[in-house]
């Protein structure tokens, strides 16, 4: 069983595309993908992801380094579409030949594909619909991660168990199909890995692990979590739209809703452009998760959590969670074959 010889062939595709022993990537959470969970996981086995956010080039090209000194195994980068600076990230991806660039946030701006595959890297990117997922494909995409609304952070509108349905048995035979949102245990990973998924991509799960910077605070915040308490933020004005947030609620969840009020009249009065109203949308999430995430402040941070929450209990090593999630998978793949 300690070879986890079943789920290690069902995962064969996603392992030698990311370089790892396990087809597990960790979801980019903002202040808390950084280099210390991010070496944990690819060090474990896994699959790291470093959360660019809104950092700078510089802050970036740190980050990579520090990651850099801590694992020699593979890790990835992911990295905001939107962000105004987006094509000197990916400059520094290159310098550092990062292997695989993650891009989210929305459809990527035209030539940012092309610039990272120029670099040698790998190309990552969300597909919330069938459509979408073909059309990031022929675009040059050479992975898709479909992400359910159970998920944390930024979310679409249809549930994990409905994508996989839909679009696994169409493209998961010939493409490389990850699945993400409210997997919380290996049960789960087995399911999806025999409807012909090549992997699976967790963040909740270690949000709370030994190597996980987050402030104490926003661990214990976790724990007494259930899975209802991480709700979806609310669009206030249709002509500002606003990728809804799953998070657990508190002030920080009112404050976004007068922040979408405050940018919305910013808009009406021509003092800022679509794309600025956007961009001071994504830095109050990133300031307002560096409070929860750093500072501990679980009233007035953003808590962004998936809906798995209710499934983190206590602070483990990652490791210990890879051995886990992988004995799990390994059972349930045997038990549904014997039967």
């Amino acid at each position: 069983m300690s070879d986890y010889l079943k789920t290690r062939a069902l995962m064969a595709r996603g392992s030698e595309f990311l370089g790892s022993e396990w087809a597990i990537l960790c979801g980019a959470m903002s202040w808390v993908s950084e280099r210390n969970l991010v070496s944990a996981i690819s060090n474990a086995g896994g699959f790291g992801v470093i959360a660019c956010g809104a950092m700078t080039p510089d802050l970036l090209d740190a980050e990579i380094t520090g990651t850099k000194a801590l694992t020699g195994k593979p890790f990835g980068v992911n990295l905001i579409t939107m962000h105004p600076q987006l094509f000197d990230l990916i400059e520094i991806c290159g310098k550092h030949k990062v292997g695989h660039v993650v891009l989210a946030g929305g459809i990527p701006p035209k030539g940012s594909v092309e610039a990272i595959k120029k670099s040698g890297a790998k190309v990552i990117c969300f597909a919330p619909t069938l459509a979408l997922g073909k059309k990031l494909l022929r675009s040059g995409a050479d992975a898709l991660v479909i992400e359910g609304m159970e998920a944390g952070g930024h979310i679409g509108p249809v549930s994990t168990s409905v994508l996989a349905q839909e679009i696994l048995p169409e493209l998961a035979a010939d493409k490389l199909v990850f699945v993400a949102g409210g997997i919380g245990n290996g049960a789960m990973i087995a399911a999806y890995l025999e409807m012909g998924a090549c992997g699976v991509q967790l963040g909740t799960r270690f949000a709370c692990a030994s190597e996980s910077i987050a402030h104490p605070d926003f661990k214990k915040a976790f724990f007494r979590a259930s899975a209802r308490d991480a709700v979806t933020s609310v669009q206030v004005d249709a002509r500002l739209p606003v990728i809804p947030v799953r998070a657990l609620k508190n002030k920080g969840t009112d404050e976004f809703t007068a922040k979408q009020i405050e940018v919305a009249r910013l808009l009406d009065a021509g003092k800022i452009e679509m794309g600025e109203a956007q961009l001071q949308i994504e830095h109050f999430w990133a300031g307002a998760l560096r409070r929860a995430v750093i500072d501990g402040d679980v009233e007035n941070g953003s808590m962004m959590a998936g809906q798995s929450v209710g499934m983190v209990s206590a602070e483990e090593p990652v490791a210990e969670i890879f051995a886990t999630l992988l004995g799990e998978c390994e059972a349930a793949l045997a038990q549904r074959r014997a039967a």
